[in-house]
């Protein structure tokens, strides 16, 4: 599903609305404008970042991928027969909560946390479990699979606020 160019035209004239205002002094033609696509996680996350932002709230992509460490590298014989190996590095976990959204927003004053879907991906076990935590503490937890979709939610959450 392509995003509609309707929600894609009002996304890039918030952008230009926003960069007006931090670049006053530079004509508009001159600001470059961005092509917003919703074609993968990444692109997604990156609209739904920047459109509730542009409205005027808060909102950070959260990482919680660990890390490789790779392991030392230590000199094996000498003279000519020496040699450099790569000793087996170590997976080292996030210290982020188990199953936390990829996005964590405010906006209006409501706590609100975004989990981007895309293509058959689904939410794992330890994401529906942050989901269940987030609810019962008064929070908004949605999953968007699509930026169009996300705009429709927005709008209406707004709105009923």
């Amino acid at each position: 599903k392509i995003m509609n160019k309707l929600n894609k035209d009002k996304l890039n004239a918030l952008m230009m609305e926003s960069l007006k205002l931090k670049y006053p002094n530079i004509p508009e033609s001159y600001i470059p404008k961005t092509d917003w696509k919703d074609n993968s996680a990444n692109a997604l996350t990156k609209c739904v970042i920047a459109w509730v932002q542009f409205m005027g709230g808060q909102a950070e992509r959260i990482s919680s991928q660990g890390q490789y460490r790779e392991g030392a590298k230590i000199q094996v014989g000498s003279g000519q027969l020496a040699y450099t190996k790569q000793m087996p590095g170590k997976w080292t976990p996030g210290q982020s909560t188990k199953g936390t959204a990829d996005i964590s927003a405010t906006i209006r004053g409501r706590s609100v946390k975004i989990e981007i879907k895309y293509g058959k991906d689904r939410q794992s076990d330890a994401q529906k479990e942050y989901q269940a935590s987030i609810e019962r503490a008064g929070g908004v937890y949605i999953i968007v699979r699509d930026f169009d979709s996300f705009v429709e939610w927005y709008e209406s959450f707004v709105l009923g606020l």
